[in-house]
């Protein structure tokens, strides 16, 4: 599965972004869908997972009430809604896809496949 990140940018504190992760070479219904992020200077950190059929979701607590997650089986692709965006959410926002169990999903290493990331900015 080949995964490719977009809709990152340069926003305002409080405002909203949606990040769209398109997957080609084959159909993400078979797994799990994941956003991670990654500050300079930090690990990579899970933000929010999606399990194949939409359900269940799981976000870190960081960025609960605040980002959504969502998918489009038919589309081949995975969202992810921000709003009331915050300077702390600064990041390389990166999707992945894992084939293994939904438990393992808010941990990096375990995730099968990654995209490029694309560049979230949030300024005060």
């Amino acid at each position: 599965v080949q995964l490719q990140a977009s809709g990152g940018g340069l926003v305002q504190a409080g405002e909203s972004l949606r990040l769209s992760c398109a997957a080609s070479g084959r159909t993400i219904r078979s797994y799990h869908m994941g956003w991670f992020r990654q500050a300079p200077g930090k690990e990579r950190e899970f933000v929010a997972a999606i399990g194949r059929g939409g359900v269940p979701t799981s976000y870190v607590d960081s960025v609960k009430g605040r980002f959504t997650i969502s998918r489009e089986n038919a589309k081949n692709t995975v969202y992810l809604q921000m709003s009331s965006l915050k300077p702390e959410d600064t990041a390389v926002y990166y999707c992945a896809a894992s084939n293994t169990a939904w438990g393992t999903v808010h941990r990096a290493y375990d995730m099968n496949y990654w995209g490029k990331g694309t560049q979230v900015t949030v300024s005060s």
